[in-house]
This record gives C-alpha cells, structure tokens and sequence, in this order.
C-alpha cells in the first residue's frame, strides 16, 4: 500500500511542472532550474497555503516567470551531470566539505505531525512548515480522505478500521467545532475602525485555528519545505534509516531517490552496508542498548506516569534546572578580553572585584540601544548558558522545537501528562465536545500501544502535553524569549518564553542579561494576529502598485 494521495494535473501542466519538480506524482521532490529566489518565496507562500507546492507554483507563480527557456528540459527523468570532479574530491580524497557546497530545495509532503520533528532535527538546514495557524485541517486530500498519516502496517491490522474511525471522528469535530467558534470569535471581536474587512477576517480566522489546533492528532499531515547541503542531507537520511518510526524510514528512502537526481555524487554513502548503513546501526543499536540499561536501573521512572481517565493530570511547567551562578560574570569577562592583553582568568578575576553599576556599564555598552529585537550583541552571550525542563502541550512543542541553535530532547509522545483545555474554548461554551474528542484520542492511543508502541503517537492530540528539555547560551535565550514572546504568539509558547525569561532574572540571578532581554513582551492580545495582519496589508498596499501575486 503507498499511503499517499497522488495530486491530478492536466496534460498542460504536466508539461510545465516536469521541467522544474523531479517528479509528478511523489510527496518528496525537488526543485530545479528555478532562481533562488523564486524557491525561497516559493516555500514562504508554501508554509501558509493548504496548496501543494506544485499546485501553489502553477497557481501563482508561473504567470510572473518567463519559462519559454525550458521548454527543452524534462526534470522527472533525472538530471545528468558533470560528477567526475565531485567524485575525484569526494570519493578519492575523502573530502566532506565539498558536500557542504551543493544544496537542494526539497519539498517534502504528506508528512505527519510525528515525522516532521524528525526531519527538522539537522541544526544546519532551513525549515519551513505548513501552519496549523493558518490552515484549516477540514479539507480533505485528493483521495476524499481526511488529512492523515494512513500507516500500512496499522491498517492492515485488527485495529486498522478502529484507527480510521476513531481519526474521522476527531476531524469531524474539529470542523464542527471551528464553524462554531469562528462565529463565537466574530459577534466577541467585533472588527474595529481602521480595520479592512480582510484583515479581521485573517486575526479572528488564526484565532479560531490556534483555538481548535489542539483536537488534531498527531497523525495529522503537514507539508514541510528543506533547503539543506548534501553534508547535511546525508546525515538526516541516516538517522532516519535508522529510526524505530516505519514512515521515517520509508520516507528516507523517498529523500534519497529524489536527492540522487540532483546530488547524487554527495550521497553515495548513504546505503552502502560499509558506509552509510554501518552509521545507521550505531545508531540504532546505541538507541537500543541506552534503552534497556535505562530500564534495568531505572524501571520506576520508565513505568511511571500512568494517565488518570476522565480529564487531565499533570500542569504544563517551565523549570531553569541548571545555570551558572556566575555566568553573568563570565559575560562580562568575555566582553572585556578581546579589548586587553591579558589572559581571561585574570580578565575574570578583576571583573569579579568590579561593582553592580560597573558591570552594568560594561554590558549596556556591549548590547547598545536595541531598537528591535533583530539587534542582538555579539558571541560574549554565549559564555554562559542555561537548561530548562519543560512540560507544554505538544502543538506549543512544535513551534519550540523549530529552534536549531540550542539543544532540545523530548520523551515520547503520549497520554500520561494529561492536556490543555484553551480559554477561548471554554469561554465559546465548547469545552465538552473538546474535551470528548480528547477522551477519544487518549483511547485509541492506548489501544494501539501495545502492538504499535511507535504508531500510537498518531492518535495522539496536539492538545496532550510532553516533557522536554530545553539547553541554549544566553545569546540563543535572548533570540527565544523576544521572539516567542510577541502579542502575534500563540498563548501557549508565550507563557514559555515569559516564565524562561523571568526565572533567568530571578532563578539564575542574571538580572543584567535579563534586562538586556529588552524586547521581551509580557502584555495580553485579544486577537494576537491582528497587529501582524494590520502591518501585512500595509506591506501589500506598498507593493500593490508593483503587481504583488499574493495581494488578496
């Protein structure tokens, strides 16, 4: 069975897809002989569409580009190229970095909720994900079926028409609920003067979406758009060979094919039983083996945590576990040492004897007047650092894992932490059938535990909360907690980047770096996309004149 929906084109844009996609029919492919800058906008549309990204190019891309050059050209039958060089660097002399300079624009679609995190593991590639912000997840596929992962394995189990029904209903609910709670939102948010319809339209229409996203389970399907190297390609498809999930591994091998057609030199080690699937099972078999010393010694912790019936357990939490108590002072130090001769030991030993309002003056002179929160001071924050145990429900994970540059680790997906009710659905009068949907969820993830322990993550609602720890130096602090802190954020992350912030104040003692953390935004938005939408339009009335294609 091949779980994905293929999507219809007519004669006419086959003829124009295949010169610019390797393939037609496939969820994994790549993109060619376009400019860069037609890709990169290509996937900032792809992340807020409910389009494929073949689909979104004919739509609205083609009409702006002269493509009468490529009449010629046929992408889907692979592209030959000059290897021998690559080959006589990469293969003969062993040189890796020559695969960090050919990269590749891979979109990667009908992927779940569960596999995008694989995918967006790699710190050194571009990610950018379908929003559940700004789509609707009531439209169906191609097929006629609701947008989900469909594993083979699991429908063709005794639980697969369980599976497929207890899914339909939870989508079911979703939509009947988003009807009832846009109209909610509209008579509680009535549009203000100033406000085009269309922008009120879009802030009350996020709102609504962050509302319900907690009802979709994590089966749910998203489209994500990779630009890596060929260095970094190799190294995702071999954690992904090696993976416990059978999507990720039979979507490794989908990556692989595409990435041959247009890398092919940079990812010849990737299956090779010596090379490439001998990295594989280390992988695999260090997972493994830390797996059961694990639970040899620690068998209470690996058993604990048994959900209650009924409602939820637990409370989401955010906890500075380890910091530096004088790490403050090591950024100072390291501000200071590369203006003098001296060696930074005895840098930091007189920055140690220096008073409050002298560090102060030495560190406001460092980070200057950030007029915005993209001015951010120099590497010297990264000399002390801190880590962080969160507990959130999972749609607010997604958004905090995106973060590549600090160290983030989860625990499995599951029911035993309970879930989160929003405020606008109680307040809607929707926290029954909400809550129903959950009770839903959390049955079919325990019915499938047993026999498809990996798969059971599918039925599981972004709604539920996962524990996950959270490491980053102060420079990556500060980027995180202005960032996810913004009035257009979704409350639940908000709250996350709020609570980091004042704990590495007062928890940590950093109160100087905290106060450098300027644009860190602690007010309530009723409508949190409404000032971004307002900013938006202004953007698409400048343009306008220009011809913008993604004017409303």
């Amino acid at each position: 069975m091949f779980p994905y929906a293929a999507e219809p084109f007519t004669p006419e844009e086959e003829d124009i897809l295949r010169r610019y996609v390797t393939n037609l029919d496939r969820p994994v492919f790549a993109l060619v002989n376009l400019p860069e800058v037609v890709k990169g906008a290509l996937f900032a549309r792809y992340s807020r569409s409910p389009k494929s990204l073949r689909r979104l190019f004919l739509d609205e891309f083609v009409g702006d580009l002269d493509i009468s050059g490529d009449v010629t050209v046929d992408a889907t039958v692979g592209l030959k190229r000059a290897v021998e060089l690559y080959e006589k660097v990469f293969v003969e002399y062993g040189d890796d970095s020559v695969a960090q300079l050919g990269g590749v624009h891979l979109a990667c679609e009908q992927a779940s909720n569960v596999l995008t995190k694989v995918l967006e593991w790699g710190r050194l590639m571009a990610y950018l994900e379908q929003s559940t912000r700004y789509i609707a997840y009531n439209q169906r596929l191609s097929t006629g079926h609701y947008r989900y992962y469909r594993d083979p394995g699991l429908l063709d189990s005794p639980l697969g028409a369980r599976y497929v029904g207890e899914m339909d209903r939870m989508f079911d609910t979703y939509g009947e609920l988003l009807v009832v709670l846009n109209d909610w939102l509209k008579a509680r948010h009535p549009r203000r003067p100033g406000d085009s319809e269309f922008v009120h339209r879009q802030a009350v229409r996020a709102k609504g979406l962050d509302g319900l996203r907690g009802l979709l389970p994590a089966g749910s399907l998203s489209n994500v758009g990779i630009y890596g190297t060929g260095q970094s390609y190799e190294q995702l498809l071999v954690r992904m060979r090696a993976h416990p999930l059978p999507e990720a591994r039979a979507y490794a091998d989908l990556m692989l094919e595409e990435l041959r057609k247009v890398i092919p030199s940079f990812l010849q080690r990737v299956d090779r039983p010596d090379r490439g699937g001998a990295w594989s099972a280390y992988v695999e078999a260090t997972r493994g083996e830390t797996a059961r010393v694990v639970a040899e010694l620690f068998p209470d912790l690996v058993a604990a945590g048994a959900p209650a019936a009924g409602g939820p357990s637990g409370a989401p939490s955010v906890e500075l576990v380890d910091f530096d108590p004088e790490g403050e002072d090591k950024v100072v130090a390291a501000v200071v040492a590369p203006g003098t001769a001296a060696p930074e030991a005895d840098v930091l030993d007189r920055v140690r004897r220096l008073g409050a309002e002298e560090k102060r003056a030495l560190l406001r002179a460092y980070v200057g007047e950030r007029a915005n929160r993209r001015h951010r001071p120099g590497r010297a924050l990264e000399r002390t650092g801190y880590r962080f145990d969160v507990v959130t429900d999972y749609g607010a994970f997604r958004d905090l894992q995106r973060h590549r540059m600090l160290t983030i680790e989860w625990q499995p997906l599951g029911v035993a932490l309970g879930y989160d009710v929003p405020g606008t659905v109680e307040e809607a009068g929707l926290a029954a059938p909400y809550v129903a949907s959950l009770e839903r969820s959390r049955e079919l993830a325990d019915a499938l535990g047993q026999d498809f322990p990996d798969q059971a993550a599918y039925a599981v609602a972004l709604a539920y909360r996962i524990r996950y720890s959270m490491q980053m130096n102060a420079r990556e602090a500060m980027h995180l907690v202005e960032l996810r802190s913004g009035p257009q954020g979704h409350p639940s992350y908000r709250w996350v980047a709020q609570e980091m912030h004042r704990q590495i104040g007062e928890r940590a003692g950093h109160r100087l770096l905290a106060e450098a953390m300027a644009h860190v935004d602690y007010g309530a938005a009723d409508l949190e996309r409404l000032e971004s939408e307002r900013r938006a339009e202004g953007r698409r009335n400048a343009l306008s004149g220009a011809g913008n294609p993604l004017s409303p």
